[in-house]
């Protein structure tokens, strides 16, 4: 099950529980980054719930437009989803702080 279909089932999440799915994803944006890797498409449909449970892992998937971070490049290729694109990928001048942005427009998504 994706997170969007819990998002919509859901509705609106309440502070303590936005808290605990946006921690997820950071998390998982901070290991992509450790690893060298920028997603690029960060987006509640690209998360996959491990179980229904009420606190299942989250788990990235569709990394068709990631690519690995060249340290001191600027990216300038338009990639991305419309709603949770940076307005830097729009610039055509960005790095792996677009992930960041995605997730806090996901975090706005939940507590909405």
């Amino acid at each position: 099950s994706e997170l969007f279909n819990r998002i919509i089932a859901q509705g609106h999440y309440s502070e303590r529980a936005a808290a605990g799915v946006i921690r997820s994803i950071l998390n998982v944006v901070q290991i992509c980054h450790f690893m060298g890797v920028m997603h690029r498409d960060l987006k509640p449909e690209n998360f996959l719930l491990a179980s229904k449970d009420e606190n299942a892992m989250l788990k990235a998937t569709d990394f068709g437009l990631s690519v690995f971070i060249e340290e001191g490049k600027v990216y300038r290729d338009i990639v991305g989803s419309a709603y949770y694109v940076a307005p830097e990928v729009l610039r055509r001048s960005y790095g792996k702080e677009i992930d960041i942005w995605s997730a806090g427009i996901i975090l706005y998504i939940l507590l909405c």
